[in-house]
């Protein structure tokens, strides 16, 4: 087989940052809406009770271990090795490591993926420990384990075609794969449900069909640049064994997010039912804009700044990292204020029908208050990391990692264990804080590093950018807290959807005019 014309010179020039962003957004957009829409039915459909909080937990750690080392540690590890290739200009070598590649990933994961069927009662006991005294719980959390673990192995295969993709410039098919996803959950739960007996495990079987429909969408695609070659097994390949060094200590420093979240999840199960589904639903809207933002940043910045140090374009290098920092001054902070203010009115909008209750409201508010508050320190982490990355340094991130991931436990006791003494009505609120607590250190330590390293210091035009928002962001928050007094409990869901559009929409009107008024142009954007 060889490389198809459509891998010629035209797909070797390197798209813009700024294009590629674009790209990214509007399918992040797109599966985020429809994210939106399959927790609506989840929160209608199921509510945030006891059922709810066992697929939860089923769905969380076949997608933790997922994003811990297939979208996390191996993706880091992999891009810039396929880009180290992919610049040679040997297109042999490229598919030859391409073949050993997935050879070896296909039959690790499979290895994996058989344990974790077999010992799923093991794995429910050591991520839900608070399942084991209630039996319906546990044997529940088993089954559907047993459903959804299959999804690490294909869903793993996803990211390692997505990488290959976004390294050719390709980014839209592999950031609208998780739209299917969300397709398959929300008519597992509309229209299987009632078929089953527990009507909760459709959504475990919806999650199964998902994975094998994500890897079917990606390979047309790798066909058409001749990356599917036959697999191959390559433990002692050299590009295989630099892939695994790097993987190593990766899995740690690029998923301290992760970890903490799954921390969070096993505290969770000991504190009152509806925990984990409160934590859950504010989670998912603090991931709106760190996917929409944060996600996009570190997917198309990854390869241009492995190519940069490929090519030893330290200028580059500097001005992309630059170019994702003022992104996320402009838009990650507008995001974090509206996340803070809006929150109470965005989840009675959004989850507040059917099984979900405004006391759900209430204490899923008081989470995503918390979660939100890390927003610009989750975004500088896919910024600074991936700065490590691209200069095949995954022992740096791993050591602040660490650092950080126990700061996360520190501050889970520190936060958690009083509030539950002194009988605090939302204790779940301090495992969301505690997140956002760590996260702030590793980004803080992230950025210090590249700067005594000599590798980047932040630009002075940053300061003065940020000091220019400050007063938008200022006016922004104001204008939200005024048009958002009103008892959003009385009002229709059509009602809360206006409402809420208008409330966002005269927000960000009035940040961008704010704006403009201290000399912030949209050319501040432009990409490098």
């Amino acid at each position: 087989m060889t490389l198809s014309p459509n891998t010629s010179h035209k797909q070797d020039k390197p798209a813009s940052l700024g294009r590629s962003g674009s790209i990214v957004a509007v399918m992040t957009l797109l599966s985020r809406v429809l994210g939106f829409v399959r927790d609506q039915v989840l929160a209608i459909v199921f509510g945030a009770g006891a059922t709810t909080d066992v697929f939860l937990v089923a769905f969380k750690i076949p997608n933790f271990l997922r994003r811990l080392f297939a979208e996390g540690a191996f993706a880091q590890a992999f891009v810039p090795i396929f880009t180290e290739y992919r610049e040679t200009g040997d297109r042999a070598a490229l598919r030859d490591l391409a073949a050993h590649v997935s050879g070896t990933l296909t039959l690790v994961l499979l290895m994996i993926t058989t344990l974790g069927v077999m010992f799923a009662p093991f794995i429910v006991m050591v991520f839900a420990p608070g399942f084991v005294g209630n039996d319906s719980q546990f044997e529940l959390a088993t089954h559907m384990l047993r459903i959804t673990f299959p999804y690490l192995m294909a869903v793993s295969l996803v990211a390692y075609a997505g990488s290959m993709l976004n390294t050719f410039g390709q980014f839209a098919i592999p950031s609208f794969t998780p739209v299917l996803l969300n397709i398959c959950m929300i008519s597992a739960a509309v229209v299987f449900s009632p078929y089953f007996p527990e009507p909760i495990v459709a959504l475990a079987w919806g999650v199964f069909v998902a994975g094998v429909v994500q890897l079917a969408l990606q390979l047309p695609f790798l066909q058409r640049l001749g990356l599917l070659p036959k697999p191959r097994w390559g433990w002692k390949h050299s590009g295989v064994r630099r892939i695994l060094k790097l993987m190593a200590p990766a899995v740690v420093g690029s998923s301290v997010a992760q970890i903490n979240l799954l921390l969070d999840t096993v505290i969770a199960t000991f504190l009152v039912s509806g925990s984990l589904s409160w934590l859950y639903y504010s989670d998912r809207l603090m991931e709106f804009p760190l996917g929409l933002i944060g996600v996009t940043l570190g997917t198309i910045i990854l390869p241009r700044l492995s190519k940069e140090y490929a090519t030893k374009a330290e200028a580059g290098y500097r001005n992309t990292i630059t170019w994702a920092l003022r992104v996320t001054v402009l838009v990650g902070l507008p995001a974090t204020v509206g996340l803070i203010v809006l929150a109470a009115p965005m989840i009675s909008t959004l989850f507040e029908y059917g099984a979900f209750t405004p006391a759900d409201t209430h204490m899923a508010a008081y989470s995503l208050v918390a979660y939100s508050l890390g927003v610009p320190a989750f975004i500088l982490i896919k910024i600074y990391a991936p700065a490590f990355f691209a200069r095949q340094d995954t022992k740096t991130p791993v050591r602040i990692g660490i650092v950080a991931l126990i700061s996360n436990m520190v501050y889970n006791l520190i936060l958690v264990l009083p509030m539950v003494w002194l009988d605090f009505i939302a204790p779940h609120t301090g495992l969301a804080l505690a997140t956002t607590l760590s996260a702030a250190q590793q980004a803080w330590m992230l950025q210090r590093t590249l700067k005594k390293r000599e590798l980047y210091q932040l630009d002075p035009t940053l300061i003065s950018l940020l000091f220019r928002t400050l007063p938008a962001l200022l006016v922004m928050a104001v204008v939200l807290l005024l048009l958002q007094q009103v008892d959003w409990q009385t009002l229709a869901a059509s009602e809360r959807v206006l409402r809420l559009m208008g409330i966002i929409f005269a927000g960000t009107a009035a940040y961008a005019a704010t704006l403009l008024v201290f000399g912030v142009r949209p050319s501040d954007l432009k990409s490098p």
